[in-house]
């Protein structure tokens, strides 16, 4: 059988079809970097010390921290990460101490701990929400509200001074707060305007409804935190799917570690019931696995010897041993969390702009408040008390958290429901980047096909077809190539023992020759096959529709004379057609840039029902054919994550197929862990859905806002409800985000 150049030498025989990849860059680094999130520094020798700190619900919260903290003297920088919990603090020598910066974020009403030097993590234990600070407030202000009205029902002399020290005793730590973060250079908080709010309403006289704002305020504190740690242990729980021990083998025994001892190059053993503990290559056993976690495969995998593995599949029928391939700290799963918690803290455009807006909605609001409080008694006349009232009211509404939160609340969820799904979408831009998609172009081989030639068709010039396969079988034997591996597998599948073939030798560039069942046999492309004996017109024919199909021929002579041929193609896999069916049906215009010859290009893509089709292509044209196709419309390149890193950086969104390898997961701007062509149409929608998520909570933040401050100004509500234009609207929108912690299903 002819052994060709690699595609991309301009020479395409019918022997050079599918056996080779794309015409590709092999040694070209993908260069695709348009949705690095920001740099969190990792390690300590960069001058930067990290600390845990917990209780941050949203944005809002880690500006505060931020400007805060970087106003210390000593602190040079600082980067706060409300998904990973983590402060990032540059010190210079000698100028701060960590236990005092620690003691500041304290201050501000949130827990902080340093992480020692040797970046070890810092393990804490989530109370209870009744034991936590907030939630122990929260309860206090319920007893202290209801058992208010109660005596003030039963006395009312007494009701106004026992509603006055309520107030102000559940206000004091919210004020202290305040306080801390004002003299840090953070003076708009929301604890300074519900501390503002409260002082305000029991000098009018409202005693009673200042002690139910601080109530409903610390009850929405706690129903914030609640929310924000549910989108967090989405994330979370993925590294909870890698076992805290593992079995290894030594010196021939075996005996229990620490997974996060594991090394490369060492035998972990994993037994019926267990997860892997390593990222690895199974040396011993087969066993069908569950790799849900990872792939989003439901159904089961069979693997065996010298088929990898990922940290975190359980293992159903039979015991492997795995030689690890990485740490703990850099398995497929681990790396993974640290992706999408580093993409939580890179701010798609949106969310900046929401950001932006947010810093100025606040001081406007505040110096709306003061303009209400005095502009209606100073100009109109107006009941000084009546008018102060609705001023603390507007205060409440200035908050901009609801707001602040309706993006990131998002994102964090659809990554989260992405990455159980399979699907490892890079950050806020990338998901705003595929709602816009209206084009997706494929590469071919490895990605809409499996990657390996199968064989398609038999041809037999004695009407045997499984002597012929029997035959080309025992030629092929012990062969790596491609083409031979398929013919032997095509063997195998259809139970064919093949005979024992001698004098078997490689023909550089020709093909492939030897002796079997005392018959000489040469197999090879057609034209080198014409060469070594006669080929009849029936043949010839048959050999030349297969190569209008796209299939690569080989053609099987027997003693110099023709004995039948067999066609090859990488074929497309299993869910190709429904899943580019699925794009169509959404709208998307699909294409196919592929390496490989016209012929062969415009059969796959003929078949799956791609609009457009174009063979041949170096990396370059597909460069260019992208650049093309992407005047005036977001485009989509999927490719392998290896051969296609400058189509893929060229693209507005760069898709890599691979089952988690490592370029996959690091430079593409999202990978399809599970191979699953479908998962591209599910990607957009999710994109869709993610954006449709955001407009409905910003719709919810500032309608409400909206809502109540003309309703305040009118004197139609008061304090009460001011606060649930805030902390309500924040429950709002993070429940509405939750909902997609399930991945949407593409319409069509």
């Amino acid at each position: 059988m002819e052994r060709s150049a690699p595609a991309g030498g301009h020479e395409h025989d019918a022997a050079d079809h599918d056996h080779h990849h794309d015409a590709h860059d092999h040694g070209e680094a993908c260069s695709h970097a348009s949705v690095a999130a920001p740099d969190m520094p990792e390690a300590t020798g960069d001058g930067y010390r990290r600390f845990h700190v917990s209780g941050m619900d949203c944005a809002s919260c880690a500006n505060t921290i931020q400007t805060a903290i970087g106003g210390l003297p000593g602190v040079s920088d600082v980067r706060v990460s409300v998904a990973r919990e983590l402060m990032s603090v540059k010190i210079e020598d000698g100028k701060a101490n960590l236990e005092g910066i620690a003691d500041a974020v304290r201050k501000l009403g949130y827990a902080a701990e340093p992480i020692p030097d040797d970046n070890s993590p810092v393990r804490r234990g989530t109370d209870p929400w009744w034991q936590a600070p907030k939630g122990l407030h929260a309860i206090a202000g319920a007893l202290v509200t209801a058992g208010g009205f109660a005596i003030s029902t039963l006395w009312p002399a007494a009701g106004d001074g026992l509603f006055t020290v309520a107030a102000l005793l559940l206000a004091l730590p919210i004020a202290r707060r305040a306080l801390s973060a004002a003299r840090m250079g953070a003076p708009f908080t929301i604890e300074m305007l519900m501390t503002l709010a409260v002082i305000g309403a029991v000098m009018i006289g409202e005693a009673a409804e200042a002690a139910v704002v601080v109530f409903l305020f610390a009850t929405g504190e706690v129903l914030e935190g609640y929310a924000a740690g549910r989108a967090r242990a989405g994330i979370q729980a993925l590294g909870s799917l890698v076992p805290d021990r593992a079995i290894v083998e030594e010196m021939g025994g075996t005996r229990e570690i620490r997974a996060s001892e594991i090394r490369p190059g060492m035998l972990v053993i994993a037994r019926p019931g267990d997860r892997v503990a390593a990222d690895g290559v199974i040396v011993e056993g087969r066993s069908h696995l569950d790799e849900s976690a990872i792939t989003g495969e439901s159904m089961p995998v069979s693997r065996g010897p010298e088929e990898n593995v990922f940290a975190g599949s359980v293992v159903i029928d039979a015991a492997l041993k795995v030689r690890a391939d990485h740490g703990a700290a850099d398995n497929t799963i681990a790396r993974i969390v640290r992706l999408i918690e580093e993409t939580q803290d890179a701010k798609a455009p949106t969310e900046r702009f929401i950001d932006g807006f947010s810093r100025v909605y606040t001081p406007l609001i505040f110096a709306l408040a003061v303009l209400v409080a005095l502009l209606p008694p100073l100009v109109a006349a107006g009941d000084w008390q009546t008018w102060i009232y609705r001023a603390l009211a507007l205060l409440l509404i200035g908050c901009p958290c609801a707001l602040v939160i309706s993006v990131p609340a998002a994102i964090a969820s659809s990554l989260s429901a992405a990455a159980r799904s399979g699907i490892l979408v890079k950050g806020g831009i990338v998901l705003e980047n595929l709602a816009r998609a209206e084009l997706v172009a494929f590469d071919k081989t490895g990605t809409l096909t499996r990657g390996k030639p199968l064989v398609t068709d038999l041809h037999a010039a004695n009407g045997d077809a499984p002597g012929l396969l029997a035959l080309a079988a025992a030629i092929e034997a012990g062969s790596s190539h491609p083409l031979a591996e398929a013919i032997v597998a095509a063997a195998a599948r259809q139970a064919i023992r093949p005979p024992v073939a001698t004098d078997v030798r490689a023909i550089a560039g020709r093909g492939v020759a030897g002796v079997a069942q005392g018959r000489v046999t040469f197999i090879g492309a057609p034209r080198f096959a014409a060469e070594e004996g006669p080929i009849d017109a029936a043949l010839s024919e048959r050999i030349a529709a297969f190569e209008r199909e796209g299939k690569t021929v080989a053609v099987v002579m027997v003693d110099g004379a023709a004995a039948g041929a067999i066609a090859l193609r990488d074929e497309p896999r299993e869910d190709a057609r429904k899943g580019v069916a699925a794009l169509t049906a959404m709208g998307v215009r699909t294409a196919l840039l592929s390496g490989d010859n016209p012929a062969t290009a415009s059969a796959i893509g003929q078949a799956l029902g791609i609009d457009d089709v174009r063979g041949g292509l170096l990396p370059a044209d597909k460069v260019d054919a992208i650049r093309r196709q992407a005047e005036g419309r977001r485009t989509l390149m999927i490719g392998d994550g290896i051969n296609d890193a400058a189509a893929l950086a060229a693209a507005d969104v760069g898709m890599a197929m691979g089952s988690g390898t490592g370029l996959a997961l690091e430079t593409a701007d999202a990978a399809l862990m599970g191979n699953r062509v479908g998962d591209v149409a599910r990607a957009i929608a999710l994109g869709r859905a993610t954006m449709a998520n955001i407009r409905q909570n910003v719709a919810i933040a500032l309608g409400l806002k909206a809502v109540f401050l003309v309703t305040t100004i009118i004197g139609s509500t008061g304090l009460w409800l001011a606060v649930f234009a805030d902390t309500g609207a924040t429950v709002l929108v993070t429940a509405n985000a939750m909902r997609l912690l399930r991945v949407p299903r593409p319409k069509g």
